[in-house]
């Protein structure tokens, strides 16, 4: 799956990037722990699709729609034409279910920023809340937000799944060129903290 998500980060890496000021980039200081789960996190939740995403320190609040791969075995976006919408790798698990979720969205398109561009601008402790369509609430709290290079993207470090269930939000990120699109993925790093 490491491998299918690793490729799939073709869906973001053509942000149009032609606007004065470029999206926030994460701070150094901002590169995700090591530090143990919670001892406290809630239990895994049963699967169910997600519906919105909400990351209040970014002022974003948008629709999710389920995304898969597509012809040439790569994950498919969201569409472009909407700028606030993200996409739910159903390749992976369901927000909030044991091991990680995948969410991406653009970070711009032709008209302007779009849904994750201030992604890069998310600090640690910062929440990123998942409405599913159980009408539960998965919280996830922030512990690393860093930009990797597409031609050298740790696929296996960034969506190992693990005991618990962790969050990663992708956009594009780096450098830009009109040639290339972006060179880099930011790539926020989240755990489970409460269900409600």
């Amino acid at each position: 799956m490491a491998l299918v998500l690793l490729t799939g980060l073709a869906l973001i890496r053509n942000g149009s990037g032609e606007f004065d000021v470029g999206p926030p980039q994460p701070a150094s200081a901002a590169a995700a722990d090591r530090a143990p789960a919670r001892s406290n996190a809630p239990a895994p939740l049963a699967f169910s699709p997600a519906d919105r995403v909400r990351i209040k320190a970014i002022r974003v609040d948008a629709p999710v729609v389920a995304v898969g791969l597509d012809a040439e075995g790569w994950v498919d976006a969201p569409p472009p034409d909407d700028p606030n919408l993200a996409g739910w790798f159903t390749g992976a698990v369901s927000p909030g279910e044991k091991g990680t979720a995948v969410v991406v969205g653009h970070v711009d398109n032709q008209r302007g920023p779009a849904v994750f561009y201030g992604l890069g601008s998310l600090k640690k402790g910062n929440r990123v809340e998942v409405l599913r369509k159980d009408r539960r609430t998965a919280v996830f709290e922030i512990y690393g937000i860093e930009v990797f290079e597409k031609n050298n993207f740790p696929g296996g470090r960034v969506y190992a799944s693990g005991a618990t269930p962790e969050l990663r939000v992708i956009t594009c990120g780096g450098g830009f060129s009109k040639r290339d699109g972006y060179d880099g993925n930011v790539v926020v790093f989240a755990r489970l903290v409460e269900v409600r």
